[in-house]
């Protein structure tokens, strides 16, 4: 009896699940392991903006409201928008340094609801300061974006790095 009910709840399962449940654990487990390709992109192209010593790069991903708000390293953030945003990390940022590189590391996840999508990552950056040491830092990133005119742009920005201890 045991034996019959154990077959035929077995017979249930694979019945329900069949090949299209089994299909669709498989594509569930490949959208898992392959990060969204068209923000691999994107990123990529983000960072080696950021990489170039000049706030005119970025720009090109950012909505230009007057109220987004972007939360940096240091200073803490900027609540006027890109225009503050911009001038802010040229100012302390750039015009400070000889180089830059950030690189993103392997990790990012992508999260879309309709034309909002959120990225988080780590990130490492290079300085090659004008005058003192430089700096090599490992930080987080997390970017909440807005699809516009069928562009994607960054409508809100974390980058933090962790307390060193």
């Amino acid at each position: 009896m045991k034996k019959a009910l154990l077959c035929a709840i077995a017979l249930v399962l694979v019945t329900v699940a069949g090949p299209s449940g089994l299909a669709r654990q498989r594509k569930t487990a490949q959208a898992k392991a392959a990060p969204d390709a068209e923000f691999k992109a994107l990123i990529d192209r983000y960072y080696d903006a950021w990489s170039k010593l000049s706030t005119d790069a970025p720009a090109e991903f950012y909505a230009k409201d007057a109220d987004c708000v972007f939360f940096d390293v240091a200073p803490l953030k900027y609540t006027g928008g890109w225009q503050e945003y911009k001038a802010g990390v040229q100012k302390n940022f750039f015009d400070t340094a000889t180089s830059a590189k950030l690189t993103p590391n392997d990790d990012l996840r992508v999260t879309r609801r309709g034309n909002v999508a959120w990225t988080t990552l780590t990130f490492h950056i290079s300085v090659k300061a004008k005058s003192g040491p430089g700096l090599e830092l490992e930080c987080r990133h997390t970017a909440i974006w807005e699809k516009r005119g069928g562009k994607w742009l960054i409508v809100h920005e974390h980058v933090s790095a962790p307390l060193q201890g």
